[in-house]
């Protein structure tokens, strides 16, 4: 595993770079199909522990946060050659076990997660009703093997604030996680991972 914090590269008030990728079920789902409501971009995949760490809180967060009108997806980046656990057979497992109700999206080229300046997993992009970023960082100060409960707390004010049409604060801390796993020769020229563990 590659310790990688987010790059935060997306400046806010960025209009959410576009997307058209299959969902488990091989449907095409748009960033335009959420025209008019706020949007959630969540850079996941399903090996990674950090991602697990947080699973529950995603699939909890995932099911209050749809409910009040949040649109959702979450996006898996990785290489399948190097890293088939992540491969969409397994993403369609994993959105059942995990009980996610947004849609799981494989961005076979990393054309999406380049544009976005996704570099680890998890990492937030939240975007007002007018697709502006307002918020891009980390879910909660939880990390596994650490005592800190996962309540998603950074990711709830963010979007407790776009759904209530209030500014997001400006204090934002950047994800941490495992990095993307980059094809070969594929890799971002800003990608620099922090740590090996």
């Amino acid at each position: 595993m590659v310790l990688t914090s987010s790059t935060q590269r997306l400046a806010l008030g960025t209009i959410a770079p576009d997307f058209a990728l299959a969902d488990t079920n091989g449907k095409t789902v748009k960033r335009d199909d959420f025209a008019g409501k706020p949007l959630l971009v969540a850079f996941i995949c399903n090996h990674c522990p950090f991602v697990k760490h947080i699973r529950a809180g995603l699939a909890h967060f995932g099911r209050d946060y749809g409910s009040k009108g949040l649109a959702i997806v979450a996006i898996n980046s990785n290489d399948v050659a190097t890293h088939p656990a992540d491969g969409p057979e397994k993403m369609r497992d994993e959105a059942r076990d995990a009980g996610y109700t947004f849609p799981y999206l494989f961005d076979e080229t990393q054309d999406v997660a380049k544009a976005y300046g996704a570099a680890c997993t998890p990492d937030f992009f939240l975007f007002d009703s007018a697709h502006m970023l307002v918020y891009r960082g980390r879910f909660d100060a939880a990390r596994p093997e650490q005592p800190t409960p996962v309540t998603g707390s950074d990711l709830r004010a963010a979007a407790d604030a776009v759904l209530g049409k209030k500014p997001v604060a400006v204090a934002q801390h950047g994800s941490l996680g495992c990095n993307i796993k980059w094809k070969p020769g594929n890799e971002p020229v800003w990608f620099a991972p922090a740590a090996k563990r």
